[in-house]
């Protein structure tokens, strides 16, 4: 045997030995990510869920870390994979796959077949399986569809009550769902009971946008009055034209992001002066910002939908709407900032920082402190 021959026999011995301790490695660091989720590490990072945290402590795309954190879920209960993947028998690519769809019983024969296809061969499996039980849509008759909404508990709550044709409510519920997938769970939601509050932030996004985009600037504007004392003072309410009264951090929050005008009363009710409308940056303007931005401009956060301009200094504290005073932020992280006590920053050179509610100069992510 040739020198060349027996270099590239020792060198993909070397490969083998370096891919099984990478796989026993992977093994370590998804058991490791598991145990994470379940002390629910990322709501000390202001991130969104797991897979988010994983985003911004490995530099993986949220589709990979959602992947390995179900994997990791699954192999607690099927051990023959587990330790096919940890023997370096399997790859990560070929476990991520096959853990979508294996149950305990048919591991075992599952390792021997996936070792001999591809992992595109195991994926269109585990696609096909995802798919299998979709329910058919149910026709329900248009005349009885129905919807109405009612103010409650003094005009604290809102409720919204509807009947609609099958086909119809399978539309709303898709979209609902969907968009409610895509926006981040607020602190202390995370409970899979609540994920109808996801829904409600879902329906209220998609009114947000309706609201934005109309023409008819006057009809689509929601007037709030205030004192000054509001304005200058989170802990003091306001009062939404015909409707509820709202919290000092949801006004701030609003008068920052929503088509809002607030009218300045005085004690007696005489009116102060009317705030300014022009706090929404034009069509132009968000265009830009979007360019220049991309996505949500907290740490590790990529989302793209239904994001919104903030105001580094605020609009409600004298604030300009401009871009040097504009960041693009998700409605998530724009709550943690008007309604959860966190701070964004911005020095000279434009660099951003995000500051906890519980110290001072803390950034958000990896290096925080």
């Amino acid at each position: 045997m040739s020198n060349d021959l027996r270099h590239i026999e020792t060198l993909t011995s070397r490969v083998h030995r370096l891919d099984r301790g990478i796989s026993r490695l992977q093994r370590e660091l998804l058991g490791a990510l598991s145990e994470l989720e379940d002390a629910r590490a990322w709501t000390e990072d202001g991130a969104h869920d797991m897979a988010h945290w994983t985003t911004m402590h490995l530099g993986v795309s949220r589709w990979k870390a959602e992947r390995w954190l179900a994997s990791g879920r699954a192999m607690r209960t099927l051990p023959a994979i587990a330790d096919a993947f940890e023997r370096g028998v399997l790859g990560i690519d070929k476990i991520v796959e096959l853990t979508r769809f294996a149950e305990f019983d048919d591991e075992d024969a599952l390792v021997r077949w996936a070792q001999g296809v591809s992992s595109g061969a195991i994926r269109r499996i585990g696609d096909l399986r995802a798919r299998e039980g979709i329910q058919e849509e149910t026709v329900a008759a248009e005349r009885d569809r129905w919807l109405e909404y009612r103010y409650a508990d003094g005009g604290r709550r809102f409720r919204l009550d509807a009947e609609l044709p099958g086909a119809a409510g399978a539309v709303v519920a898709r979209a609902l769902d969907r968009l409610g997938d895509q926006i981040p769970v607020m602190p202390d939601e995370e409970s899979e009971r609540l994920v109808g509050a996801r829904r409600a932030d879902a329906l209220v996004a998609l009114c947000s946008v309706q609201l934005a985009d109309a023409a008819d600037q006057d009809r689509a504007t929601v007037v709030v009055h205030t004192d000054l004392d509001a304005l200058l003072d989170r802990e003091v309410n306001a009062l939404i034209e015909d409707g509820p009264v709202i919290g000092g951090t949801t006004l701030h929050r609003l008068l920052c992001n929503a088509r809002m005008q607030a009218v300045v009363e005085r004690p007696d009710g005489t009116v102060h002066g009317v705030g300014r409308l022009s706090r929404e940056p034009a069509p132009w303007m968000m265009r830009q910002l979007r360019h220049r931005d991309g996505s949500c401009r907290f740490p590790g956060c990529d989302a793209r939908r239904f994001t919104q301009a903030h105001h580094v200094e605020w609009w409600s504290r004298g604030g300009s709407t401009d871009l040097d005073n504009l960041v693009l932020v998700c409605a998530f992280h724009h709550r943690l900032v008007h309604e959860h006590g966190w701070d964004l920053t911005r020095d000279a050179d434009g660099e951003l920082t995000w500051v906890r509610p519980r110290d001072e100069g803390s950034r958000a992510g990896p290096d925080a402190a």
